[in-house]
């Protein structure tokens, strides 16, 4: 493991560095679908399908990487899909139909899956041997790197073609991982102090087998990143609707509804750290997800525009670090196969949420189906409260 605390430095450093880069290409793919869509001919349906192709991808790999970074290690799994990554972004604007696109997505998604449970692997070992819980902050980073790939993405769109726009992003992703990526593979990897060599040796050392128990507390941990990774779908998709079509808000102003929770969000990770070290994880997943309830349900109950705001605001400072402490915990339990439960589960909250909101939308009303982000936040405090003692002993 890394020898000096230099060493644990720069390890944090890269992390941090791919964090941001993933969040940075996935927020400037997505400023672009519009243009995409207009570039296929796709209908609104047929996109709908080409669009599962991230999904898709990203849900099968990840239950495919934690086996990869066992036996090759996450730093140069991390790597290798951040190339993959960076390449693959460049592909949408080269297909005229919805086929094609569908198919480049599934590679993208792919990529975009194997990142993820690469590089949360790398920081749930390194929080384990620093002793601190600094996993939001590297949530943070992919946050903040989503911040920047949609503000620069929505300031390019009028004079760079998507084509043009993506393959930018492919080069300056291409260059950050040649940066970080010799950082990330010159560092030893963090080997914590109950773990026993030949599960980090990433050289096909037999994993530790789970006990039931253990695996129930991974997929436990995993639930409580679905119901706060629902909320996150059903925000992106949803919000600006909700403000526009029942609250009258202009175009401009629905659009402020995710920026809102997005920097929320973006504030209440960078602040993760001080906070589960004054609270505890339990505490923190609580008293986040009371908020988030609370928050909800003044975003998508209230009469005017400011205040769903305010309470979209209030709703991503919630949930800002129950889905890292989730991973976190899923990880420390789990090692990498309990990283990727708890993301596979996570990720799939995140589709759920836009397409049950639009069935709720359909049978009730939008504000009244936004209310079940609320609901699903409620049940993550449940069951974090439920599972507190089991936790704490895991």
């Amino acid at each position: 493991m890394p020898g000096t605390r230099d060493d644990l430095t720069r390890l944090r450093a890269a992390l941090t560095a791919f964090f941001a880069l993933d969040g940075f290409v996935f927020a400037g793919w997505v400023v672009r679908i519009p243009a995409i869509k207009e570039q296929t001919g796709a209908s609104a349906s047929a996109l709908g399908l080409a669009l599962l192709g991230v999904s898709a991808g990203a849900v099968v790999t990840m239950t495919l990487t934690g086996r990869l970074v066992r036996r090759y290690g996450s730093h140069p799994v991390t790597v290798a899909c951040a190339v993959l990554l960076c390449l693959s972004i460049a592909l949408p604007p080269l297909t005229h139909s919805a086929l094609a696109l569908g198919a480049v997505l599934l590679v993208f998604g792919s990529a975009y899956g194997g990142i993820n449970v690469a590089f949360n692997s790398a920081a749930v070992d390194l929080v384990a041997v620093l002793g601190r819980p600094i996993m939001p902050s590297f949530h943070a980073a992919f946050s903040l790197g989503g911040m920047v790939g949609a503000g620069l993405g929505g300031l390019v769109a009028g004079s760079l073609s998507p084509t043009r726009h993506l393959l930018a992003l492919t080069v300056t992703g291409l260059l950050v991982t040649l940066v970080a990526g010799r950082a990330l593979l010159r560092c030893e990897p963090a080997v914590p102090p109950d773990r026993a060599p030949e599960e980090n040796s990433g050289r096909g050392g037999a994993p530790r087998r789970l006990d039931r128990r253990t695996r129930r507390l991974v997929v436990t941990f995993g639930l409580i990143a679905l119901c706060t990774a629902y909320g996150e779908g059903a925000m992106a998709d949803w919000g600006a609707l909700h403000l526009e079509q029942d609250l009258d808000a202009s175009p401009g102003l629905a659009a402020a509804g995710y920026s809102c929770f997005a920097l929320a969000m973006t504030v209440g990770r960078l602040t993760g750290t001080t906070l589960l070290e004054r609270l505890g994880r339990t505490a923190t997943v609580v008293a986040g997800g009371t908020t988030a309830v609370a928050g909800m349900l003044l975003g998508s109950l209230a009469p005017s525009v400011g205040v769903a705001l305010f309470g979209f605001a209030i709703t991503g400072l919630g949930l800002a670090n129950i889905f890292p402490v989730a991973v976190e915990r899923a990880g420390a339990l789990g090692g990498p196969s309990g990283v990727a439960t708890a993301s596979t589960l996570g990720y799939g909250g995140m589709l759920l949420g836009p397409p049950a909101i639009g069935f709720m939308a359909d049978w009730f009303s939008l504000p009244a189906a936004l209310t079940s982000v609320a609901a699903l936040a409620a049940v993550a405090v449940l069951v974090a409260v439920a599972t507190r003692r089991a936790a704490v002993a895991g």
